[in-house]
């Protein structure tokens, strides 16, 4: 631990692996889900599918970037508990440790949000404050219903708002209109009304105006004309945002509906398509900044977000098409996907290893 309180990067590292624990077992859940064979503590944990990659690995993933930004050594609670939750879910541990350590997790960030907006009152500070608490509420739906569906469309809001937050902050760089802001403030008021009182058109209806309200404004139109990793990053930014807009379609007629033929096309849409484009662009920020791991960027990055791209295209398709084949592997190739990103990272931090150490 450093002289500040916070904790050092090599402590970080097994909070960032509980968590890839977590997405390993939510993407082999869900290929079990489809009917593919997996290992069987994967297999007795489709159930949690949902839970496993939002709760445990996005939770853990997000409260360890806002805790190494508040510099709290408490803050790392968070992602401790939200890691840990994960594992008693593939465990088998009765399901209440899982979801109580999940809604400990939330608490957390909220917590460690609290600390950036004690520092900066700012409409993204606060935005970012209520995805948090859009979390905790997921999870605490989830716990006293038991039904993972009634947290579906908070945990959907943490992600979503979470980015959207982000992004807000940039625009501060650029000479972006005042109403800009109003609308923005706008459109979140309508998603938590929405998730509120249960409106999915309306849920539907306001993802599809966040996608072009940040198609309109986010600082990624200007990058895409730039290169090397800004470019990059502003092509994963921009595809996603493609794929935002495509749920918000999906969504108006009908796809959130639970048992919709179109309901798996839609959640992947925004939880693939959407946040995991933005997960390939900023990891080579946001790795080195909780670890200290250089990771430089390659146009070999491309590949994978070519193939995530593709293979939910595919996977959609078939959804919609009522193709279950299609789905099926299109599902298969999402989680190899997954693995060539991360195996792509591993070689870029091998190679500049290597060189560093001539």
């Amino acid at each position: 631990m450093s002289a500040s309180g916070d904790l050092r990067p090599g402590g970080r590292l097994p909070l960032l692996f509980f968590g890839m624990l977590s997405l390993l077992g939510g993407v082999l859940a869900g290929l079990a889900r489809l009917g593919w064979e997996v290992p069987t503590a994967a297999a007795q944990a489709t159930g949690v599918h949902g839970p496993l990659m939002i709760t445990a690995f996005f939770g853990t993933v997000i409260s360890l970037e806002r805790a190494v930004a508040a510099g709290r050594r408490w803050a790392y609670l968070a992602p401790l508990a939200a890691g840990t939750g994960g594992l008693t879910l593939l465990a088998g541990a009765p399901l209440l440790v899982g979801q109580t350590l999940g809604s400990l997790a939330a608490l957390g960030l909220i917590a460690a949000s609290g600390v950036a907006l004690r520092r900066q009152v700012a409409a993204f500070t606060v935005v970012l404050t209520l995805a948090a608490a859009c979390w905790l509420v997921g999870n605490g739906l989830w716990l006293f219903t038991g039904d993972v569906n009634a947290g579906i469309a908070w945990w959907l809001l943490f992600l979503v708002l979470t980015i959207a937050g982000e992004r807000l902050e940039l625009t501060r760089f650029l000479p972006t209109p005042p109403i800009a802001q109003r609308l923005f403030i706008g459109i979140v008021a309508v998603l938590l009304g929405a998730a509120a009182f249960g409106s999915q058109p309306l849920f539907a209806g306001g993802l599809l105006a966040l996608a072009g309200w940040l198609l309109r404004y986010d600082i990624a139109r200007r990058n895409i004309k730039t290169a090397g990793l800004t470019r990059f990053i502003a092509a994963c930014l921009l595809s996603g945002y493609a794929w935002l807009a495509a749920a918000g379609l999906l969504g108006l007629a009908g796809a959130f509906s639970p048992g919709h033929p179109w309901r798996d096309a839609v959640l992947h849409a925004i939880s693939l398509g959407f946040v995991f484009a933005m997960v390939f662009g900023h990891a080579p920020i946001i790795f080195p900044a909780v670890t200290r791991i250089k990771i430089p960027y390659h146009p070999a990055l491309y590949l994978p977000l070519v193939l995530l791209h593709l293979s939910l295209a595919l996977r959609v398709f078939g959804g919609l098409s009522e193709r279950f084949a299609l789905r099926q592997h299109g599902a298969l190739l999402n989680g190899l996907v997954l693995l060539i990103f991360i195996a792509t990272l591993v070689t870029l931090v091998r190679r500049n290893a290597q060189r560093g150490s001539r």
